[in-house]
């Protein structure tokens, strides 16, 4: 693997192409992006280079899509015809199911592996980036292909500190709508009912609170693209999370104010 491309050099993007550096990647890493997202990260050393899709596609031998998710898809459709049959292309959308269907309808000339590094900040580009983003966080790919890009990527993957895991792209999608999408609309929901109700607290909120909140800085056009994408799978994990709520409001009065130990209290209900 001697010539990296990273469509999308935000956060991610770029923290790819910086931890790649770190580990000694000695090859070349071009950008696709946005003039001063391209600018950004020449200056931080993610990218050598701004180039065209077209560009990327005719000469890299890996495409990394770092993009929300409809951008992915978008730009799976235009990779089809242009990609070389040797190129790896992977992206880092945050549900699979949708972008591996884009992938197949694209017939895309070049192997596609679903990828999806679980790490990341409340902020976004690439004067966010970090070389150490992704060391020991999980990097789940959608399958273990033993072609030699493919074995090469997960061993680049390892060498950034990321924790490589296998899952198929529905199995994914289950999961991370508890660990990942659920805690969002968590802390959404949180922020906004202290904004509508109390918005006093936060002269007097601890760590706890800011904890809680953080989340609800994130981009809403990120998360547009994933509550689309996993609705059935963030539905039913919102369902039982509110169901769980219900029950401690219900149990409130008579767990709580007898001094009933308050985790097992959460356990019954």
């Amino acid at each position: 693997m001697q010539k990296v491309a990273i469509v999308g050099v935000g956060l991610i993007g770029a923290s790819f192409g910086l931890a790649l550096r770190k580990a000694g990647f000695a090859g070349s890493i071009t950008g696709v992006s946005s003039p001063r997202s391209i600018a950004v990260a020449r200056a931080r050393g993610a990218i050598d280079v701004g180039v065209t899709l077209e560009e990327a596609a005719a000469q890299s031998d890996l495409i990394f899509l770092s993009q929300p998710i409809s951008g992915i898809i978008e730009t799976l459709k235009l990779l089809g015809p242009l990609a070389k049959p040797s190129t790896l292309i992977t992206d880092a959308g945050s549900t699979k199911a949708a972008i591996g269907k884009a992938a197949a309808r694209s017939e895309c000339k070049g192997s596609f592996v679903g990828g999806h590094p679980m790490a990341g900040k409340e902020q976004r580009g690439a004067e966010f980036a970090d070389a150490d983003l992704f060391r020991d966080r999980p990097w789940i790919l959608t399958s273990h292909g033993d072609s030699p890009i493919e074995i090469e990527f997960r061993a680049w993957l390892e060498k950034i500190g990321a924790r490589v895991r296998i899952l198929d792209a529905a199995t994914h999608d289950r999961l991370v709508a508890w660990s990942s999408h659920l805690p969002q609309l968590a802390s959404t929901a949180l922020a906004a009912a202290l904004h509508d109700q109390q918005s006093g607290a936060a002269a007097v909120a601890g760590p706890g609170l800011m904890d809680m909140t953080r989340l609800a800085m994130s981009s809403y056009d990120l998360w547009r693209d994933i509550l689309d994408t996993n609705q059935t799978e963030i539905a039913a994990a919102l369902d039982a999370y509110i169901a769980k709520l219900q029950n401690l409001r219900a149990n409130f009065e008579g767990e709580f104010s007898s001094g009933a130990d308050f985790a097992r209290s959460l356990r019954r209900s």
